[in-house]
Order: C-alpha cells, then structure tokens, then sequence
C-alpha cells in the first residue's frame, strides 16, 4: 500500500511540475499549481509534524519518505507568483508582489529548512527530526503571518 501510495504521490509531483517548465496559459493555473503544490508540502510536512508532536506515533520510514516529498514539493510553487496571479482564489496578500524580494527570501529559507528536515527525517532520531520541524514551521508561519491572509 506504501508503495501505491508513494507511486502516485511520484506521479502528482511530476505531473505538477510540469507547468512549471511552460508559461502558465492564463494566472488561474498558476494559482492552481502552487496551491496544489503548498498542498502536498503541507500534508506531508504535517505528518513528520505530528509525529514529532507526539500526535502520531513515530514511524521512521514514513517521516522519512514524507519529509523527502515536502523536500522535494517545497521547490514547486513559486515560479507561480508570477505577474497578473494575486487576484482569484486565492489568500496571498499584495505585498508578495510590492516586497517580492522579501517572498523570495521567505521562500528560499522555507526551502533551506525543509532540506535540513529531510536530512534529519533521514538519520530516523526523533530529536533531530524535532528541532527540524520546529524551524520548519516557525519559517512558514512567519511568511504566513507577512503575506498570507487569514
């Protein structure tokens, strides 16, 4: 069942990027893309999280396998913050475009902590994969809290 389960989530990742190597054809996919993608991120990342919380009981093999997907996931959805995509269905607020350069930042440190997560989730210590969630989650609430409305 694992296996099935990784299979797909392989294949909606691929299938994802996709749109990205391409123009968006219109600001509703890209909106689309990158909300799917922050999606995944998050389900993943929620397991090790809740893992790490006690919430869940800890599996080893399965914070490794969903913190190699938020790893890899977490890459995806920023190309689609491009131009004439902060209007529609969507909770990004308009300083992502007026302060792009502090997104980005957010952005690239999301992506620095959730290698870090990756590489604990790896050694299978639950105090490591701790203190990698922890700064996992404290950068994506401070991006939330800047660009992310409620």
């Amino acid at each position: 069942m694992k296996k099935i389960v990784s299979l797909f989530v392989a294949g909606f990742v691929t299938a994802a990027a996709l749109p990205a190597l391409a123009q968006f054809a219109k600001p509703d996919d890209a909106i689309k893309y990158r909300k799917n993608a922050l999606f995944v991120m998050q389900q993943n990342f929620g397991r090790v999280a809740g893992m790490a919380a006690g919430k869940i009981p800890f599996d080893a093999k399965v914070a490794a396998e969903s913190a190699a997907v938020a790893d890899f996931v977490g890459k995806l959805p920023w190309v689609a913050f491009g131009p004439e995509t902060d209007m529609g269905d969507t909770k990004a607020k308009p300083e992502i475009w007026s302060n792009k350069a502090k997104f980005d930042d957010y952005a690239k440190k999301l992506q620095v902590e959730l290698s870090k997560l990756d590489a604990a989730a790896k050694t299978g210590k639950l105090d490591a994969i701790k203190v990698a969630v922890s700064a996992t989650g404290d950068t994506c609430k401070a991006c939330h809290d800047d660009f992310r409305s409620k």
